[in-house]
Formats: C-alpha cells, structure tokens, sequence
C-alpha cells in the first residue's frame, strides 16, 4: 500500500550533531469510516508504527492512529554517535512492512 518513502538527512556531520531527519511516506492511511462507492465501509489500514534505531539501537518509537492525514511526514532530531546506517521502519495494519536505510556520513 505505499512506495518509497522519502528520506533527507544532512550530507556531512561530526559525531555528538543533532541532525533533524525528515521523512514522508506515500500511504493512502484509510481510517476505516469512509465508505466506497458499493457504500460498504472501506476496511481500516493506516501505518501504526514507525521507529528508527541506529547501530542496533532505538532512536525513536511513534504510534500513529487513524487522525494522522495520508502521506505522513515524520521528522525527528538525533544526536550522532558515529557513522553508520539509519534503519527507518513502518508497519501498517494490513501487515505491510516499509524498511529503508539511510548512511550517515560523519566527516
């Protein structure tokens, strides 16, 4: 239910750098209460989670629920520990699993 997700991180930084991530997922979010054109309901299926973790470890954790609009951007700050991949993951209710990482370069 959703394509490759867009992800900006700054080019270069020094380890113990807050950098902000930003991302933004094309995801139709269906809340669940809006009905097709056949007028049954059209079954609930939003990206619920999302969390990023670095060397392994959580960065950060979000629960989304059905008032979040489609599309969503997500962005965060994080201090730098050192270079490495950024593993960024979304989960939808169908079971869909999005997971994209992302090098941070540390110059």
């Amino acid at each position: 239910m959703s394509n490759k997700p867009r992800i900006k991180v700054p080019a270069t930084n020094k380890v113990g750098d807050v950098i902000e991530v930003k991302t933004l997922i094309s995801h139709v979010m269906e809340t669940g209460f809006r009905k097709g054109s056949d007028g049954n309901l059209v079954p609930r299926n939003i990206i619920n989670t999302f969390t990023a973790t670095f060397g392994g470890k959580e960065v950060v954790k979000v629960d989304l629920s059905s008032g979040v609009s489609a599309n969503p951007y997500i962005s965060f700050k994080f201090k730098v520990p050192g270079p490495g991949d950024l593993e960024l993951t979304w989960i939808d209710d169908s079971g869909a699993k999005t997971v994209e990482k992302v090098a941070i370069a540390v110059g």
